[in-house]
């Protein structure tokens, strides 16, 4: 019996460390839009959903977002280019946009509420959109790919 479990927990561990990629996850999903997620950080991997799709395109909408950072992490900016392109300073001495802001390696983030990122309209069609998180020495802390499917009539 010791020996089966030794041998499971084994395989568990090797096939764990083998695997190069995280699996898709689904931050929303609705009838004419739906937005998944894969992390780009073979490894790092979070959790990220939005309360309703269609809510992305109002002002301000609600997110929840967790990890356990493996990177230090004491200012961090966002960048996202392609289709659409948005960059933003999150976090720097003297001026903290998030909760998280300062927080160490190995260290558990969690965040729940609004966010707001001055989306009016999300483009029509099937696309890729790459998002990193970085910190103050250019290290990525979280970064994935977002594939959306929009087909909402404006």
């Amino acid at each position: 019996m010791k020996t089966s479990n030794v041998l499971v927990l084994t395989l568990v561990l090797l096939y764990t460390n083998a695997s190069t990629e995280w699996s898709t996850h689904t931050v929303c999903k609705e009838d004419n839009l739906e937005i998944n997620y894969k992390s780009c950080d073979v490894q790092q991997d979070f959790s990220f959903s939005i309360d309703r799709c269609s809510d992305i395109t109002t002002h301000t909408f609600n997110i929840r977002a967790a990890m356990v950072l493996s990177n230090s992490y004491v200012s961090a900016g966002i960048k996202q280019g392609g289709i659409l392109t948005y960059s933003d300073t999150l976090c720097k001495p003297g001026l903290s946009k998030l909760i998280f802001c300062g927080k160490k390696k190995g260290e558990h983030l969690y965040y729940e509420g609004p966010v707001t990122l001055g989306i009016k309209e999300i483009p029509q069609g099937d696309y890729t959109v790459s998002a990193k998180l970085t910190n103050e020495d250019h290290v990525t802390v979280a970064c994935a790919d977002f594939t959306v499917k929009n087909y909402l009539d404006y």
